[in-house]
């Protein structure tokens, strides 16, 4: 099939090219050509800006695709602009959402898509601005114009990231551990989570690729290897070779420490994330998600010793500010001197 994707780019999106081309897919990206990126084979691209809505409706009303993979959809407006841009031009439209559009608590464990609510909660715009997209993609597949399936990625690692660990320290972590320098984690690190790999999860979205099973259906696609937080430090120790040191804080004292970089945790991250994937595995015939965490890291940790080995200092400092303040609160507690 000929499928364009909206991003490309991105560490899941660069991931789903590959795999269809691997699939014999015709791909084509596009996106504002701000990085330059090999794939494995041939792929056309598209250069412009999503938010010049105008422009973007105009040129994709000229690009010939059967289906269409928005990676850089955030929002409702977003999305209408997608399906004004190609509806009635391609047998179907896969958006990406989230699970952390989901409502916290969960209502199933593990969770189930059919079983849980779309957030209503705005202090944690990114989760509420995907379920007000989803609320509106659930319109328009009613008036059965339109074939859509969305997905909901969890957690997702890959080569490229900016988002591994509590603080999203990505390199930071591997730098901390070979220097004995605590690393923070949020509770008692004992919260169950699946982490999610970008090869993984593009196997799923090529499997849902002109499938009609999936047309009007929203699905999450999360690894079935089940850890705990905790795991994500010691892995990395393991490949290291050095025991990690790990201290713990609590969700609601983080947040207010640094309200934007641990929103993600508080909303979102302290709930389990173990996520029911029967769903998907019904309708996409042979799925397979089985990159173990080891296998994972090991990824990252070689892009990390090649390319990204580069420390974020506010992060850093910020870290090594919370480490202290625990130490001095668990002298307080103790009376250790």
């Amino acid at each position: 099939m000929n499928v364009l994707v909206l991003g490309g780019t991105g560490v899941i999106s660069r991931c789903i090219v590959n795999q269809l081309l691997e699939e014999r897919h015709e791909v084509a990206i596009f996106n504002r050509k701000n990085k330059e990126l090999s794939f494995w084979g041939e792929v056309e691209q598209y250069t412009g800006d999503k938010t010049n809505k105008e422009a973007f409706i105009a040129a994709m009303k000229k690009v010939k695709c059967d289906v269409v993979i928005d990676m850089i959809s955030f929002n409702e407006e977003d999305a209408r602009t997608t399906v004004q841009a190609f509806e009635g031009n391609v047998e179907q439209m896969i958006f990406t959402s989230s699970v952390a559009a989901y409502q916290r608590p969960y209502r199933t464990l593990p969770t189930i898509e059919e079983g849980e609510q779309l957030t209503n909660n705005s202090d944690f715009p990114y989760a509420f601005h995907k379920a007000e997209m989803e609320r509106y993609l659930q319109k328009v597949i009613q008036t059965e114009t339109v074939p859509i399936t969305i997905i909901r990625p969890s957690l997702t690692y890959g080569v490229g990231a900016a988002n591994v660990g509590v603080l999203r320290q990505n390199y930071g972590i591997v730098d901390r551990i070979r220097k004995g320098k605590p690393l923070v984690m949020f509770g008692d690190g004992t919260t169950p989570w699946s982490f999610t790999f970008a090869p993984d999860l593009a196997k799923g979205y090529a499997g849902i690729v002109g499938n009609r099973k999936t047309y009007g259906e929203a699905y999450h696609i999360c690894s079935e290897h089940r850890q705990i937080w905790e795991d994500l430090y010691l892995e990395f120790g393991r490949l290291l070779g050095i025991e990690p040191k790990i201290v713990h804080l609590p969700s609601d004292l983080l947040i207010q420490a640094a309200p934007d970089l641990f929103n993600h945790i508080y909303y979102e991250k302290c709930y389990a994330g173990i996520f029911d994937n029967s769903k998907i595995k019904r309708d996409v015939e042979g799925l397979s998600l089985d990159m173990s965490l080891h296998q994972g890291l090991q990824m990252l940790l070689d892009w990390f010793e090649q390319e990204a080995n580069t420390v974020d200092k506010e992060k850093d400092t910020l870290e090594d500010r919370l480490v202290d303040l625990h130490q001095r609160w668990s002298e307080q507690i103790w009376g250790v001197n």
